[in-house]
This record gives C-alpha cells, structure tokens and sequence, in this order.
C-alpha cells in the first residue's frame, strides 16, 4: 500500500483512487456505460434549461424548480464523472487532497440539494393542486428564487463540517482510497484517528435532512392524494394525478436506490467491495441521467417544446 507523500505533515499531498477495487482489468469497459450515462445527463439537462428559458409558457413555479433541479445535476455528475473515466481510461488515480476534499463537499452539497429541491417541487404539487386559486400568488418569481437559494444554502452549511472534519484528521498509514471519488465515509475512513465525530455527523446529516424531506414530501403526497380523491368524476382525478406523475417517479429513481446503497454500505459486510462502489457510482449517476428522461416523457409541455424544437430544425 502507498503511503502518504507528505513529510512531517498529517495530510497527504495527494489521495490515490484506485477505481473499482478488484474489477481494475475491466475498467475500460465500464467507462463505456458510464461515459454514455454522462452524456445523457449532460444534454438532458441541458436541453431541459435551454427550453425553459426559449418558451415564455414555461415559465412558471414548477418549471423554475425542474431548472434549478437540472442545474444540480449538472454539477452533481460534472464533479465526479470526469475523474471517475479518467481513472478508468488513462489510470489517472491521483487527486489533490484540497481538490479531495472540495469533491466531497460538492457531492454531499448538491445531493442534499436535489433533496431539497424534490420537497420544493412538493410543495409546489401540494398548492397547485389544494389551492389552486392562490398557487400564482403563494409562489411567486421571488419566493421561488428564494426557496431554491435556501435550498443551496441549506446544502453549503450542513455539508460543510464534512470536509473541515476531514482536514483535521492525521492520514498517517496509507493514502490509497478504494473507491472512484472522495466520498465522505471513504476518506475519513482512512484516518489513523478516532473518527466518529466525522461518522456520527454523516449519519446524523442523512437522517436529519434526507429524513426530514422525505418525511415532508410523504405527508404533502398524502395530503395530494387526499385531495384528488375528493374530485367527483374518474376523470378528473387521473388528469389531476398525472401532473404528479414525473415528480413521483424522479423522487423514486433519486431516494429508493440512495437508501440502499447506505443501507448495503453500513450493514452489508458480506457484500463485495466492488458491488459498493460500483453502485455507489451508480446512485450518483443515475438520477441525473433519468430525470430529463422522465420530464422529457411525461411533461407534454416540454415534449411539445422539444418536438416543435427538432421539427424546426429540420424544415
């Protein structure tokens, strides 16, 4: 095993990620899916601001918030998949231990922001739908704004005591992190120091805050629900259900496999390094790349926008 490269100093200049542990041979191969991942994410998401800005009918509290949900994503994939396929690709393993640290902080930053930004879109599912006379004064262009700026402010200040936490630790034994990014439980489990600080803050961030969105967004969806049973004709209450309908199914694809990567990490000891890392890549990867997918498809506005958008382009 490496050892740390810097003298007389309890951090080390550089980490070394070694990818994939015990699936290095295959890693050109898997750079392949993941590279096409990336580029689904990357257009989607970027294809889903860019038609929000151009239609004037989309702009709107729901869309605004599906932006700022594209955004995150942008940067929540943009942090890690470049590293990630130049690993893979050019065995470039080596990573500043500043520019370590600052990955984690935008990792957990942004994903406790996607998280905030699905109870936001609740919120405004929840108004829309049990009141929706007052829906364009509740949520105006301001309260949006402010909202989506709490979101990440949230996410900055909860997230932050990670990587701060994690300077302080001595590196002393080995500067070898077997994994593809700096994620939090990854690093700090390489200190040769009592770490539960850094462990017990980790856990206590993705009970208080995953928790409490997931708790909120439940009992705005009971709350919807509710509601939508309350309209007198069948009708009625599929058309009113199906503008739920994306949102449902992003918040599926971004909690359900999150829950379990966490739950296999911190209680599965008999499940393969690789597996956890390898999914691990895959929960990062896969809610970006699913989500302008799943609004692309269901939402008719943007469907529209992007029909009328290629049909141009081709006359």
């Amino acid at each position: 095993m490496s050892r740390s490269n810097a003298t007389g100093s309890p951090n080390p200049s550089t980490f070394i990620l070694l990818g994939i542990p015990g699936l290095e041979g295959a890693h050109v191969w898997i750079a392949i899916p993941f590279s096409v991942m990336y580029a689904i994410a990357f257009l989607g998401n970027f294809t889903i601001m860019l038609i929000v800005k151009m239609e004037p009918s989309l702009h709107g509290p729901m869309y605004y918030f599906l932006c700022m949900l594209a955004a995150t994503d942008l940067v929540l994939s943009t942090s890690t998949v470049p590293k990630m396929l130049s690993i893979f690709w050019f065995n470039d393993r080596e990573i500043n231990f500043s520019a370590c640290l600052t990955q984690m902080f935008f990792i957990h930053c942004f994903t406790a922001m996607e998280s905030g930004i699905f109870a936001s879109m609740a919120l405004d599912r929840y108004v829309a739908i049990c009141n929706p006379l007052r829906h364009s004064t509740i949520l105006t262009n301001p309260i949006v704004g402010k909202i989506g700026l709490a979101m990440l402010l949230r996410g900055g200040l909860i997230t932050l005591p990670c990587p701060l936490l994690a300077r302080l630790w001595p590196y002393c034994r080995t500067n070898v992190m077997l994994h593809t990014c700096c994620e939090h439980t990854a690093v700090v489990n390489l200190a040769c120091a009592d770490i539960r600080i850094s462990s017990y803050y980790g856990l206590f961030v993705a009970v208080l805050l995953l928790g409490l969105d997931v708790l909120y967004i439940a009992v705005s969806y009971t709350l919807i629900l509710r509601a939508i049973f309350s309209l007198p004709t069948k009708d009625a209450r599929l058309k009113t259900f199906g503008t739920c309908g994306s949102h449902l199914c992003a918040i599926l694809a971004f909690y359900i496999p999150g829950l379990f990567s966490v739950l296999t990490y911190r209680f599965g000891q008999s499940v393969a390094l690789h597996f956890h890392v390898l999914f691990a890549n895959v929960c990062l990867l896969f809610p970006p790349m699913l989500n302008p997918i799943i609004y692309g498809v269901r939402t008719k506005h943007i469907r529209d926008r992007l029909l009328r958008l290629f049909t141009q382009k081709g006359t």
